[in-house]
């Protein structure tokens, strides 16, 4: 069973379909995350971190999927690099991490209070993921769009210079900008 069915198969087993989320539940928004990072051209790893992103669950999004004690039950399922990431992602503290991530490459990790520095493919694998998830919620909740929308074409116009170009591409197209 490949890495993408076997993780499509576990999220309903925790629930994922029984949680209310833009567009339906979260499991066909991780599915939908996961699919675009896809078509944009994300790497395997991005697309697994991609459909699991919100287990340890997230800044914006406080419910959990898998206590992070229990991160190698991830590990083993996407692989420690796709891990890796789902495990970054959730941790940011997006307040105090985002406006400055591009730059900085550093993330607040709000689970332990502790900066953690990225750079290279982990800063835009992190930076891409975040983008197309926000541009999933947007698409399905048009209120995001109407107050966060110029909000987030400064923030990702700021990212741009460390996103992959597709995913820059799409934002803009589905912002405006």
């Amino acid at each position: 069973m490949s890495t993408d069915t076997a993780a499509r198969v576990w999220l309903p087993d925790r629930g994922a379909e029984q949680i209310a989320h833009p567009g339906g539940n979260l499991y066909a928004h991780l599915c939908r995350v996961s699919d675009r990072l896809a078509a944009l051209g994300c790497d395997s790893d991005v697309q697994a971190a991609g459909l699991t992103h919100a287990v340890y669950g997230t800044d914006g999004f406080d419910l959990t999927l898998l206590d992070r004690a229990d991160r190698a039950v991830l590990r083993d399922l996407i692989g420690a690099d796709g891990e890796e990431l789902v495990y970054l992602y959730g941790a940011c503290d997006r307040e105090r991490s985002w406006r400055e991530l591009a730059a900085t490459g550093q993330v607040f990790d709000r689970f332990v209070g502790q900066v953690i520095t990225t750079s290279g493919a982990r800063r835009r694998s992190l930076i891409d993921l975040s983008i197309v998830n926000e541009l999933d919620v947007i698409e399905h909740d048009r209120a995001v769009a109407e107050r966060h929308g110029a909000y987030f074409r400064a923030l990702f116009a700021s990212w741009a210079p460390a996103a992959s170009a597709p995913v820059i591409h799409d934002a803009q197209r589905v912002l405006g900008a």
